[in-house]
């Protein structure tokens, strides 16, 4: 899967690019005019962080006034790009909380593993600050909840870094053809991606890297001896840390569902699978999991090594299978088909869905106007607990029944044990 997520991240970088109050009550009430800066903090700048700071550089209105990473090395290379781009050295932090401390910035950026997605961002809030979040939302569903709760209570700006939706308008015009009508009922959706994940080894643990603040990177997860694949990019195939390929992709490719058939949680969930790799990591690289919707279609979700059956030229993608037709989207195109045959010539819907500034725009023009982003965190919330439901459903090995009004798993207290994580200590889920 690494090769194909390098390729997916340059992509998305280049699209970007081309597509172009910290005082808690006085500053917290007041959005910064048309023509002001937006003073920006940046926490974790690993290899996604390191884009992200470099694509709102791109933006004349973003002022970088403060970096944060517990790897010094990530650290320093961040204050580089920024010196070399702007002719400045910003003040560096060891620790996200002194830089949430900060007057001078009025929103952060957070692209932490995804078991710190949810204290920055929960804190930001309470400091004042607009908060874009990468995707995965957060580890645990609870998270997700109290990140809501915090960005609500304190009328912050927040934006999901699921720039598919903005940055790729290619998703707009699917959504509008599923909902014209032209496919019929829709009774099935199939999403899936290809893995070519050829395992990550079985290195020894030993003694962290110098420059790694390894118990700070650990923070509410459980204590662990260092391992190289349990760090930086490999971490997300740990379960402490995060869910796999499965929601490191969810949010990119069901956003397309979800938008166009405005799907709530699933009512159950069941998944199967498994890791058949000789490595130390232990996400599955093989995987099913089928949801049901109150008032929606099935929705399955597929990741394997050969793709979807039918259609292994296509590494991701979002299948709608109605009555009277089928959709195939994936990030750049979409193709309707009639009985299984390729249909080109067809009467499209007009065009309902606005054409977007930019994911990262979006953001920025958010902060000024006070207008919630499209992909909030409530959206990003309702998004990601579907692949939080389906790794669940996985690890205890059961069909689920969820209660998505009270966010509990019916009958079933080992899977509830699993919606919101027990936090090391001295960490509390603020």
């Amino acid at each position: 899967m690494q090769s194909n997520r390098r390729e997916f991240l340059f992509e998305a970088a280049a699209a970007t690019a081309a597509l172009g109050f910290a005082n808690r009550s006085a500053r917290a009430q007041t959005s910064p005019g048309a023509n002001e800066r937006i003073n920006m903090g940046f926490i974790g700048l690993g290899g996604m962080g390191s884009g992200r700071l470099e694509q709102f550089m791109k933006h004349p209105d973003v002022n970088v006034t403060a970096l944060c990473d517990l790897d010094e090395a990530h650290l320093n290379r961040a204050v580089g790009m920024v010196d070399k781009t702007r002719g400045k050295r910003p003040p560096a932090f060891h620790d996200f909380r002194k830089l949430l401390e900060q007057k001078d910035v009025d929103a952060v950026c957070i692209a932490t593993p995804d078991h710190w997605h949810a204290l920055p961002t929960i804190l930001a809030c309470k400091a004042g600050k607009d908060v874009f979040c990468e995707k995965p939302l957060c580890y645990s569903i609870g998270e997700g909840r109290a990140m809501v709760a915090a960005a609500a209570a304190n009328k912050r700006i927040t934006q999901l870094g699921n720039h598919i939706h903005n940055d790729y308008p290619n998703y707009r015009r699917a959504v509008e053809l599923v909902r014209s009508g032209l496919l019929g009922k829709i009774d099935r959706v199939s999403c899936w991606i290809q893995s070519d994940d050829k395992g990550l080894g079985r290195p020894a643990d030993g003694a962290p890297p110098k420059e790694l603040d390894y118990d700070f990177w650990l923070g509410p997860a459980p204590k662990r001896p260092y391992n190289p694949n349990r760090s930086h990019f490999t971490f997300r195939y740990f379960w402490d840390y995060s869910g796999g390929v499965f929601t490191d992709f969810w949010c990119h490719i069901t956003d397309v569902a979800y938008w166009a058939l405005d799907l709530k949680a699933p009512t159950s969930v069941v998944t199967l699978g498994n890791r058949n790799l000789d490595d130390n990591a232990e996400t599955p690289n093989h995987m099913e999991v089928v949801y049901e919707y109150a008032d929606g279609p099935m929705l399955t979700w597929t990741v394997g090594p050969n793709g979807f059956p039918g259609f292994e030229d296509h590494n991701i993608g979002c299948l709608f299978q109605g009555s009277e037709g089928t959709l195939l989207v994936d990030y750049t195109s979409h193709q309707l088909f009639v009985k299984g045959k390729l249909v080109t010539d067809f009467q499209r819907p007009p065009q309902t869905i606005p054409d977007s500034p930019g994911h990262l725009r979006e953001f920025l023009d958010s902060i000024k106007s006070r207008k919630l982003t499209t992909c909030n965190v409530e959206y990003a919330h309702n998004l990601t607990k579907g692949a939080l439901l389906g790794n669940i459903a996985y690890r205890t090995g059961r069909r689920l029944r969820w209660d998505d009004a009270k966010e509990h798993v019916l009958d079933d207290k080992a899977a509830q044990q699993l919606v919101t994580r027990r936090y090391r200590k001295p960490w509390k889920l603020a």
